[in-house]
């Protein structure tokens, strides 16, 4: 930074040198103008206040299902009676299913669109097998076990009705038009074969003991949503994008084999009779429990695995005021479980988890625990969970997946029972997030077949914040803003806006995950600050409770609780792809010129000091002595002992009559200007994202200071400015984005003078094969402390 001076104007010294200096050129840009336009017109179904309008509605749909597991041949034979109330204004004349299980019929949409090609490299065994599995149906495969068979379609009185199918959707034509205000009832039986679990349903079959653990989910046919947006949201469904579903109230009965434990939405109605006595008594000791109690052991699992009963039980669930219906089912099934005042109101909420011996010991330490400590940490920030219970079933190993009251979460530790510390934080993360979707979509009952972020994004984000309030050191992989950078510097060819069906978006995790939980933790830590964000936030979610919010929605009710104008942050982040990338530029050094004489020749002798501090005049210092004027006297005149810089009389009553010209205000100005410091910083915007500019400074007595300007900064000109910063301090270093923020995309342009970040690399010794696999830090500490390891997966038989 080279220093100038500043020549005061006593006109303008009141603070516009403080003042954001007007560009010279404006960007023509709409960054900054309101969003309105492009969201759709307020009425009386949606207000203008993101608050649902005085005529909003909801259909709704109540089920009695009965439904057969065929655990011999992996088969759901089913039989429903549905009550379905037409809430609308309008009439209506049919109405839509949902046939989800048909993602896997032959020649269905969803395989005949999968897209890839063979290498001339060749293609491995599992690459092969996976072509000829369920999750790669073609046309050609010979195969139509799968997909719904449905054999009956009845009205109330059992008289067939008309139906027609369309792949994942089934329209019933209804006999009379369904009047807004009325009912109707019918029924459909069906039946299906169960697939492999394929990240949302389907069966784990475990070898060793030739069992099976059944994860059943979009089993039953299921009235689509009739609403003020869409109509019928009769979308298919081709995989990707999950489901958009009705409140009800649900009855099941649900027939097993009788050595199954079944969990299920909702609670069970008849433990008396499908549990021991000694079950039963473990049961009401969880009642009162603060930790977790075992209600089926692992020696109970164990004993039922190798003696298969042929016998049946009916578990029956009910479940009130739900978007949906799943159960899980297997004789391997571990349970533990306790009933807790979750939100010190005297209302107790069961936590429970259902898991085989491969899950253990992972899943007895931490899975019941992370459940309620998901519905603690969530309801904080939304509202009380509303159902009694809320439930963890193991999965295969990997993702997991939500459904009212009961999530299916991977996470398994190595068979001798250690795991690495990946394998132990993303299964507790799992199931929060997992367990954490009853808020979003279970309850604020967004569009997931349209719209993915408005579930996967809004609870990642909540799913971040509880990660941190397990533990402070949890190693979060999204949600913070460095984390995102990868992503948004990918070419663009590979991004699109978050605000894209769930169906068409190329990397579905950091676009409707990653990102709108990014979003949501720089606007609460960033742009509107906590204690706006939570109020607003939290307004959202209890406006939007038991009913379907749209994006409109979310973000009309942000602005509208808090009092702050996003919109520029919601055409950034939500409807574009460009990055954010501030680039300091260049930092101008300024003090004023007070007029001063002691102050101006001090800093010009100081100035003539340096110039003249060369290379050649250090080295001729030696032969000073040598020269003319000091060898002979008479070569001196007035000027060799004159001293520019030296303060005269005359200077000291110039600025003594200066001041005397000035107001008492101006003059104190004036004189206490001369310890200040300003700087012109030079910034361009060059991601194109317009975000806060958030600046460090480092001072030359070591300490340091940070000064935040908001986005509107970039109002005017979007491209670059110019801000005038002032200190009493000498600013030695100057950082932008210092605790990354706001996702920059690249920092080494956020400092000045420009600082080098060095890259490492790895020095090796060439050797043949490749590295040696190296042990969890489990193992590595069992071989270190040469003890044996402990019999696998062994459970504590707690009761």
């Amino acid at each position: 930074m080279k220093k100038k001076l500043l020549s005061i104007c006593l006109m303008l010294w009141s603070g516009s040198l403080l003042a954001q200096q007007a560009p010279s050129s404006f960007s023509a840009n709409d960054r900054f103008e309101q969003l309105g336009p492009a969201l759709p017109t307020p009425n009386t179904f949606r207000t203008s206040s993101g608050a649902p309008g005085k005529d909003y509605f909801e259909n709704r749909a109540d089920y009695d299902i009965k439904v057969t597991l065929d655990d011999a041949n992996q088969k759901i034979t089913g039989s429903e009676t549905v009550t379905y109330y037409n809430n609308s204004p309008d009439v209506l004349t049919y109405i839509w299913l949902q046939l989800d299980q048909n993602l896997f019929a032959k020649g269905s949409t969803a395989s005949l669109t999968r897209t890839g090609g063979i290498s001339e490299q060749g293609m491995s065994i599992s690459q092969l097998s996976n072509l000829n599995s369920v999750r790669e149906r073609s046309q050609n495969q010979p195969s139509d076990k799968y997909g719904y068979n449905i054999t009956a379609v009845y009205d109330k009185a059992h008289k067939p009705l008309k139906y027609t199918i369309n792949q994942t959707m089934m329209r019933i034509e209804l006999p009379t038009p369904l009047a807004p205000g009325k009912s109707v009832q019918f029924g459909v039986d069906w039946n299906y074969y169960v697939t492999e679990y394929y990240g949302r349903s389907g069966y784990e079959f475990f070898p060793k003991d030739g069992n099976y653990n059944y994860n059943i989910a979009h089993w039953f046919p299921r009235l689509c949503k009739y609403d003020d947006i869409n109509g019928w949201q009769n979308k298919q469904f081709l995989g990707g994008s999950e489901f958009t579903l009705i409140f009800g109230n649900y009855k099941v009965a649900i027939t097993v084999p009788a050595d199954h434990v079944v969990a299920a939405s909702g609670e069970c109605q008849n433990y008396n009779q499908v549990l021991t006595p000694t079950q039963m008594q473990r049961l009401n000791q969880a009642k009162n429990a603060k930790t977790p109690v075992v209600i089926v052991t692992q020696a109970e699992a164990e004993a039922a695995e190798k003696n298969k009963a042929t016998a049946t039980k009916t578990w029956i669930y009910k479940a009130d005021n739900v978007r949906d219906f799943a159960f899980a089912s297997s004789r391997k099934y571990i349970w533990d479980a306790m009933q807790t005042d979750v939100y010190g109101n005297g209302r107790k909420i069961w936590s429970m988890s259902y898991y085989p011996k491969e899950g253990n010991p992972l899943w007895e330490k931490y899975s019941t625990r992370a459940v309620e400590h998901t519905l603690r940490s969530y309801g904080k920030r939304t509202f009380e969970y509303p159902y009694p219970v809320a439930i963890s079933v193991h999965s295969v190993a990997g993702g997991g997946m939500e459904y009212p009251m009961i999530s299916f979460n991977g996470g398994r530790p190595e068979a001798d029972g250690t795991y690495s510390e990946q394998t132990k934080y993303g299964m507790i993360g799992v199931i929060i997030h997992e367990v954490g979707h009853n808020f979003f979509p279970m309850i604020v009952n967004s569009d997931e077949r349209q719209w993915t972020w408005m579930d996967e994004g809004l609870n990642t984000f909540c799913q971040y914040l509880a990660e941190k309030e397990w533990d402070y050191n949890w190693p979060s992989r999204r949600g913070e803003p460095r984390d995102i950078v990868d992503y948004m510097k990918m070419d663009k060819n590979m991004l699109v806006p978050i605000m894209t069906s769930g169906e068409n978006v190329i990397l579905l995790g950091p676009n409707a995950y990653a990102k709108p939980a990014t979003a949501l933790n720089i606007l609460r830590e960033t742009v509107m600050g906590r204690e706006l964000f939570d109020y607003a936030f939290k307004e959202y979610a209890n406006r939007w409770k038991f009913k379907s919010p749209t994006p409109a929605d979310f973000f009309r009710t942000m602005e509208d609780a808090s009092g702050v104008d996003l919109d520029w942050f919601w055409k950034g982040w939500f409807y574009g792809v460009q990055p954010v990338d501030q680039d300091l530029v260049e930092v101008d050094w300024f003090q004023a010129d007070n007029q001063n004489p002691e102050v101006n020749k001090a800093l010009a002798r100081e100035a003539a000091q340096r110039r003249n501090n060369t290379i050649s005049k250090q080295r001729d210092a030696a032969d000073k002595g040598n020269t003319v004027v000091a060898q002979d006297s008479t070569m001196k005149d007035f000027y060799n002992s004159y001293d520019p810089y030296a303060v005269t009389e005359q200077d000291k009553k110039r600025y003594q009559d200066y001041l005397a010209t000035l107001s008492p205000e101006e003059r104190k100005t004036v004189e206490n200007s001369s310890t200040m410091n300003y700087y012109t910083l030079s910034l361009k915007n060059k991601g194109g994202l317009p975000m806060p500019v958030i600046i460090r400074m480092q001072f030359e007595d070591g300490t340091d200071s940070v000064a935040r300007f908001p986005a509107e900064i970039w109002r005017f000109n979007d491209v670059q400015i110019k801000k005038v910063i002032a200190t009493n301090k000498k600013v030695t270093q100057w950082t932008l984005d210092p605790f990354q923020e706001i996702a920059d995309i690249d920092a080494e342009n956020n400092s000045f003078p420009r600082v080098s970040t060095p890259t490492r690399f790895q020095l090796f010794r060439q050797r043949q094969g490749g590295f040696t696999p190296q042990p969890n830090p489990m193992q590595q500490q069992r071989q270190q402390s040469n003890q044996a390891p402990a019999p696998a997966r062994q459970g504590t038989g707690r009761n």
